[in-house]
């Protein structure tokens, strides 16, 4: 079992839900963090709860969608981090509306998040982690990416559109000692879900919480280096 002590790692979307919860698994275990997100109101709270842990702790303002941010931002993260070991890609947005019924611009914006978004970030980070030989990206994708349904068409299409990058990646970096994980969970309760209506914020005993989606990442994190957890579906026991 790997130690994580000490490594440094950087989690987009970290300020809430499945990236807030990601965030202070890592720093219980020793981690330094490095959280992105919009809201700098929310990412400044969960900044001092991390640093409570006694791990070094940052955050930086900036969306995801846009390349020129993520470039200085990265940047940024990496020099006050002092370098990066683990990059986990949670950030994303997801809306309901029939094909024809979603505005154009509200499908390029989930594709501009979710599938560039990921692209841009990754792109910044993964020559460090070249370099030195050695790392971990573990990008979330969603039981979406593996199944349509009806009335989220974008968001299905931008998590297949993840799978098939990370897959890609995966066996690209391999030869460079990089670990590039799929993560497609089902249902878990977060904001995003609450507020789509997937879920009801008094059923914490039968959906997944987003405490159990980042115990299945450090699990895949703490494997010796000579294994790799490339994909993995995480499901809830209640139907």
């Amino acid at each position: 079992m790997s130690n994580l002590k000490n490594k440094k790692a950087i989690i987009t979307g970290g300020s809430r839900g499945l990236g807030r919860a990601t965030a202070l698994a890592f720093a219980k275990e020793g981690i330094n963090v490095a959280i992105t997100g919009r809201t700098e109101s929310t990412l400044k709270e969960t900044v001092l709860e991390l640093q409570t842990y006694g791990i070094k702790a940052t955050y930086a303002v900036f969306d995801v969608g846009n390349y020129e941010e993520v470039k200085l931002s990265i940047k940024n993260i990496i020099d006050t981090l002092g370098g990066v070991d683990i990059l986990v890609n949670n950030a994303g947005m997801a809306a309901i509306g029939s094909f024809n019924d979603m505005p154009v611009e509200q499908w390029s914006a989930m594709i501009q998040t979710n599938v560039m978004g990921m692209y841009y970030v990754t792109k910044e980070v993964l020559p460090h982690l070249i370099n030195q030989n050695e790392g971990d990206i573990i990008n979330v994708s969603s039981t979406a990416g593996l199944n349509g349904n009806a009335n989220v068409s974008a968001y299905s299409a931008s998590k297949f559109a993840v799978i098939g990058m990370s897959e890609s990646l995966m066996k690209e970096v391999r030869k460079n000692n990089i670990r590039v994980n799929t993560l497609t969970p089902s249902t878990i309760e977060s904001d995003m879900t609450i507020e789509l209506g997937f879920v009801n914020k008094d059923s914490h005993e039968s959906v997944l919480q987003p405490e159990d989606f980042a115990e299945l990442m450090l699990a895949g994190l703490k494997l010796p280096r000579r294994a790799m957890l490339k994909s993995a579906a995480l499901w809830s026991t209640n139907p």
